[in-house]
């Protein structure tokens, strides 16, 4: 990514501004819209290339390769389409050269949205100033965890229609045209990478059903003694004379 200087500066607030104004800016050689632009796409280019390279430091290099790209070229972005989907192809492209490389092609014929010009988009976390509770960060943590290891398991052309349209949230449509494939093809990849996301977790999670909600131990035998107890007072009683009785 673009380094950030030593010295602590104040960046002016470019948040409200749309992306041609920052296109504008970028262009006019404004780092503080380079910034911005960087700032906005991060996430999504990351996890585009992500998807693909199933490796982060390589998703990384991939991001930077993009915008080193991008922001080189600037000039040819005539604004036919969003910049961030004209950033995401470049990722795609990037990504896809890395995977390329590092088969020697093989395997990649049977992808066949490997064949065509991709793009991609980026999903900025949400991030909160509110404390953490730290047993419940744990366990979303383990759950992120547990996810993309499942994400990770996705054959590459499935696992990239569930980012794009799970966890970017672009529609069928969109995802479609990114990926210069029909929008049939998006729906029939989700179903299945639904499916095996949903096999993947099942078997890491077998086994475990039967230990939710343990009731054992020391709550098992307190419960034993306190139903003991409940039923020798009932017998007392039952055996206790009534007042008048012989």
């Amino acid at each position: 990514m673009i380094a950030l200087p030593a010295a602590k500066r104040h960046w002016p607030d470019l948040s409200a501004c749309s992306e041609d104004e920052l296109v504008t800016r970028a262009k006019a050689g404004d780092e503080h819209a380079v910034r911005a632009i960087v700032q906005r796409n991060n996430q999504r280019l990351f996890r585009t290339a992500r998807a693909l390279l199933g490796n982060d430091a390589e998703a990384e290099d991939t991001v930077q390769a993009t915008y080193v790209h991008a922001f080189t070229n600037l000039s040819a972005f005539r604004g036919d389409s969003r910049l961030s989907t004209w950033l995401t192809r470049i990722a795609l492209n990037e990504a896809l050269g890395r995977v390329r490389r590092r088969r020697d092609f093989t395997g990649l014929e049977d992808i066949d949205m490997q064949s065509k010009t991709l793009s991609s988009g980026i999903l900025h976390f949400p991030s909160s100033l509110s404390p953490v509770d730290p047993e419940a960060e744990l366990a979303r943590n383990q759950t992120r965890h547990l996810l993309e290891l499942a994400i990770d398991a996705l054959p590459d052309e499935f696992r990239t229609v569930f980012i794009l349209r799970e966890v970017e949230g672009l529609s069928t449509e969109e995802t479609a045209s990114l990926l210069t494939i029909k929008p049939e093809t998006i729906k029939t990849r989700l179903h299945r990478a639904r499916k095996l996301m949903r096999l993947s977790i099942e078997r890491q999670f077998a086994g475990a059903f039967s230990a939710l909600f343990p009731f054992d131990g020391t709550r098992c035998a307190g419960m034993a003694d306190r139903v003991v107890a409940t039923l020798e007072k009932m017998r007392i009683d039952k055996s206790a004379p009534t007042v008048g009785s012989p």
